[in-house]
């Protein structure tokens, strides 16, 4: 045991220069709480994590991006990839339709609704209403037209609803399609075109088509001149929004095949407003026309005078 004498506490100077002195000797530091410790080196291999986490991210951001990548790799099958389409909320439905029916000049349609979460949610159950107002106002138009008449028996016309179904989703979705790969294919002819992916095209022509919905209620005035009227409307409003979202993606192209682009787009669309109107508004009822039967008697006058 060691004597009483060596166990006494002695004041020792800088550590440094007692350590010199007795290199075996151990020292304890003792600093003052109120002093801001110095920075000492970490363990070998922690001197950059800063930097690593800056590059890398914290765990948050791993875990997102693990679930966003959980999200891509879905095969095409699974309800999960088609889900993505869906994931909408009623807000932003409702926005991108007052956007489709109030267009702003000098804004583009897909930066300022789409862009941020393309959906097929507003688009598909767009285009299954208007396909639903058309087939049931054409049908209600013809039975006003001939409401009164003696000789009409009004028939329900449900083919008009596979027929308008046809034409609405065929144009909402190939004319899309068409659009998108003539832009892919300018692309790669003109680098600084802007481009846009299928899922928004198809999301601005489904937009588009909402002004056609309450058009196709009130196509039920037996007015020509007033459903002209209002498919010019209806027209300039969603024409107007294809032209100003698509302008932007062909300006920088030559300017005949600018011009010729968007005009295509807007013939296009004023081919099916125009096609609607004729087909299940305005199309003649031949075989609901009042016949006359010929009498006995009048037919032998007809040959005698003959």
């Amino acid at each position: 045991m060691a004597a009483v004498d060596d166990l006494q506490f002695e004041e020792f100077g800088d550590a440094a220069t007692s350590l010199a002195a007795n290199p075996d000797a151990t020292t304890i530091s003792i600093e003052d709480p109120h002093e801001t410790p110095k920075h000492q080196p970490g363990p070998l291999g922690g001197s950059g994590r800063e930097e690593d986490d800056e590059l890398l991210g914290n765990d948050d951001s791993d875990k997102t991006e693990l679930l966003a990548g959980q999200k891509k790799s879905s095969p095409f099958w699974t309800f999960e990839y088609y889900q993505t389409f869906f994931d909408v909320d009623t807000y932003q439905v409702f926005d991108r339709i007052k956007g489709s029916l109030l267009p702003i000049p000098g804004k583009n349609f897909v930066r300022l609704y789409i862009r941020s979460n393309p959906d097929l949610y507003g688009p598909f159950w767009i285009c299954a209403t208007l396909v639903f107002a058309i087939a049931i106002s054409g049908n209600l138009s013809n039975f006003l037209i001939h409401l009164g008449e003696k000789t009409y028996h009004y028939v329900p016309e449900f083919q008009k609803v596979s027929i308008a179904a046809t034409i609405i989703y065929a144009y909402a979705w190939l004319v899309p399609l068409a659009l998108w790969g003539f832009l892919m294919w300018r692309n790669s002819k003109v680098m600084n075109i802007v481009s846009y992916s299928f899922l928004e095209i198809v999301c601005v022509y489904g937009y588009s088509l909402f002004i056609y919905i309450p058009t196709a209620i009130l196509w039920i005035i037996p007015q020509k001149a007033v459903r002209w009227i209002l498919v010019m409307i209806a027209l300039g409003i969603s024409g107007s929004v294809l032209a100003m979202t698509f302008w932007p993606a062909v300006r920088e192209d030559n300017r005949r095949i600018a011009l010729a682009t968007i005009v295509t787009i807007v013939l296009l669309h004023m081919l099916l407003s125009v096609g609607c109107l004729a087909y299940f508004f305005d199309a003649p009822e031949m075989d609901h026309l009042p016949t006359t039967t010929a009498t006995p008697n009048q037919t032998v006058a007809a040959a005698k005078s003959s």
